[in-house]
Parts: structure tokens; sequence; C-alpha cells
């Protein structure tokens, strides 16, 4: 026997969206429409305001990422500022993901065939353009940006890099399997720098960008006279301090890259060339040609965007460069080997590890997250904060495991 009861009246208490609801959703899917056709490898799972669910891509191989997205504001701000505004909905909490970094990567692995579908839109990209250009790297910008990263303070940046406090990306045992310890991986890569270098006893070492020390550490200690320069004071004071005890530590100066007098046996450069700017690369290797005695090498370890997306990176302003790395500029690879051909140097060597780099930002992740939940945090830093962090985090892994941006050393020889 039947004895279900129909509800009477449901049509009047049921709420139904509104004609202009149904039309911003309904606007929101042609833009899921254009992701969708531009995702060639790998899938998200998107369940939508509207309690629709849309499966995108799906027909090649790569990550399934799955997207919870709460307001349809958060493709609004996709479609208006691209990378920065899909943070800025982030921020929000207008979507969230089971694992953000998964829906990273797929969008990182199709970036080619997405086209403009995920990029910031054109009256944007003026904008940002010219903030761009207000934190341009002259002598005052580049301190200016380089104070806004890195003097975040020696006590945050403790808590979730490794012991040598290493601010690059490590270079780990092959195969990568989780096991091996952070510090071993940055140790690594700095003995594969200084096998570059061909280093005789008591060489005289420039390292550009010197960050806490770890390099010049390592190499004042086999008898090498080492000048390392940075324009964090925070920097500069625990290098001097991890250092005291060497018996001819290195010499450390707050001072522009372009500023460096004299000449030396070899040059150090490690990540420090994407603060520098695609308008300074020219400035940057005139640098090493010019404190390179005949016959020097320079050991480099850079980070490049593919060259397919470099022209459409370079006319805006990504997340990082608004948020964490004011004035950065990614390297395109064949630009800037042109440049470093043509003042004479030989580009020997290349060798990339994105996969590497990938491994060590989650480790941090893991470091950071850790330091978070136990409470760790040095005060002053809010959620707000934290959750820019742990993005900034998520992204830049993606963009490894992606190989939409790559990691590399090469030696540059003075001929």
């Amino acid at each position: 026997m039947n004895t279900h009861v129909p509800v009477r009246g449901r049509h009047m208490t049921e709420n139904r969206p509104s004609v202009i609801a149904r039309g911003v959703a309904f606007s929101f899917h042609l833009l899921l429409n254009k992701i969708d056709g531009g995702l060639h490898k790998g899938t998200i799972e998107c369940l939508l305001p509207d309690g629709s669910f849309r499966v995108l891509g799906g027909r090649g191989q790569g990550p399934v990422a799955h997207l919870t997205v709460l307001r349809w504001n958060a493709f609004l701000r996709l479609a208006r500022g691209g990378s920065e505004g899909w943070y800025q909905a982030w921020q929000a909490h207008e979507w969230e993901s089971s694992d953000p970094v998964a829906l990273f990567e797929v969008l990182m692995r199709n970036r080619e065939t997405l086209g403009n579908a995920t990029r910031a839109s054109a009256l944007t990209r003026v904008w940002n353009r010219l903030n761009f250009w207000r934190h341009r790297n002259t002598r005052a910008g580049s301190k200016r940006n380089i104070l806004a990263h890195y003097d975040l303070g020696n006590d945050f940046y403790r808590l979730w890099l490794d012991d040598t406090m290493t601010y690059s990306g490590g270079l780990f045992q092959e195969p990568l399997n989780g096991e091996e310890k952070l510090e071993s991986a940055q140790k690594r890569k700095v003995q594969e720098l200084g096998k570059r270098l061909n280093l005789k006893p008591a060489s005289t070492i420039l390292e550009i960008g010197c960050g806490w020390g770890y390099f010049s550490r390592l190499c004042a200690e086999k008898g090498h006279a080492v000048t390392a320069i940075t324009l964090s004071p925070a920097q500069k004071l625990y290098a001097e301090q991890a250092s005291v005890q060497l018996a001819a530590p290195p010499t450390y100066q707050l001072c522009d890259y372009r500023d460096v007098a004299g000449q030396f046996d070899a040059i150090a450069s490690v990540e420090m060339v994407e603060a520098v700017g695609q308008t300074y690369w020219p400035t940057y290797l005139d640098t090493i040609v010019r404190c390179l005695k005949p016959g020097g090498r320079a050991a480099i370890q850079y980070i490049a965007i593919a060259d397919d997306v470099f022209e459409a990176y370079a006319s805006s302003m990504d997340f990082i460069q608004t948020h964490i790395f004011p004035g950065g500029m990614l390297l395109s690879e064949s630009r800037f080997r042109a440049l470093a051909e043509a003042r004479g140097l030989a580009w020997e060597e290349p060798t990339h590890f994105p996969a590497h780099y990938a491994e060590t930002l989650r480790r941090w992740r893991m470091r950071f997250d850790g330091a978070v939940e136990d409470g760790r945090l040095p005060i002053g830093f809010d959620e707000r904060f934290i959750r820019l962090w742990r993005y900034y985090l998520m992204y830049c892994e993606a963009g490894f495991r992606s190989e939409g941006i790559t990691v590399a050393h090469v030696t540059l020889v003075k001929q």
C-alpha cells in the first residue's frame, strides 16, 4: 500500500532562482565551456553554486582536481584578474578544493590551449603593467622590493626553511622518494654549483644574492675568499652571525649587484636573477662579464617560465608579482641565453630539475603548516597572511610539477 502523502503547495514555498540569477549562472557556464574546451590534459570536477556538477576536460591524462565554487563571483574575479583574481576569490572563501595543487597543475599544464580563458582582461593587463612599472628594479626600487619580501623576519623563515636557511630549490637523490632530508638536498645543490666553478685553492668568489649565507660559508670553510652581497639587512646580519666561527669568514656587503667593484675567479648566483627584471637582464650579465677574470666561470641557478607563454606572462602582472615578489620576473631561457652569448659568455651544461623544486616546496609547505598548527608563527601574522603564504607555496609547487616553470643550473664561461 502506498502511504506517501504528497506535500501540497510546495511550488509556492520552494526557493527558485530569479531570472537574474539564472542569467548570471548562464554567463558563467559560457566561461566554463571555454575552459572545458581548453583542457586537453587532466580533469576538473566542479561543483557550482547553483548545485550543478560539471566535469571539465577529461580528454587526456593528467591530474584530477576537485573544485567547489561557493559564489559565482569567483569566476567574475577570474575573468577580470586572471591568477590574481583567482587568488582574491580564494581569500574571500569563494572557492575551495581538497587539493589546490592539483587544480593549479591542471590549469598550468593546459596553459597553451586555454589561451586567454584564465588570463586577466585586457584592461586589467594594462593597469597591471603600469603597476609593475612602479616596482621596476632601479637601485632604489630593488631595495624596496627585496625588503618587502626578505625582511618579513629571520624568525619567520627559520620556522619552515631547513637548518641551512636555504630559500631555493634543492637537488634530491633520484628517484625522488620523499625520504631524503631537505638539508641533504640543499647541500648537494650547493656542491653541484661549486663543481661548475672549477675552483682552485684560495679562489676569489663573488656571490650575487647570498641569502642567509649557506653557499658562501661552505666556500669559506674550504679556504676560498668570498665576497657575498645582499640588499637585505636581516639576511646580512644572520649570515655574519652564522659565520663568526670561521677562520676567514666571507665578507658580507649590503650592495646592489650593479655597484660591485673588482674582479673574481668565479661568481655564483642562486635564484637572484628573477629579482632583476627583463629590462635589467643585460645589466646583470654585463656585471658578470665585468667582474669575472678572463676564463672565469659563473654558476647560475635560475627559474624560467616556458617560452610559449612568456609574452603573455610578461605583458601582465600575476599573483606572485602582485603579492610575493614585487618587481620579480621569471626568465625566458632562450632570450636570456641569447643576451649572455652576445656578451661572450659561453652557455654550458644547462641542467633542469623542476620536480626537485616541487618536492622542496612541498616540504616547505608541510613545515609551514606544522608551524601554524602548533602556534609557532611569530606574533603579527594573521589568518589572511597565512592563507596567502600557503596559496603561494601551493601555486609554485604546481608550476614546477606541470613544468610550466622550471629551475636549472648553467655555467657561464667568460671567453
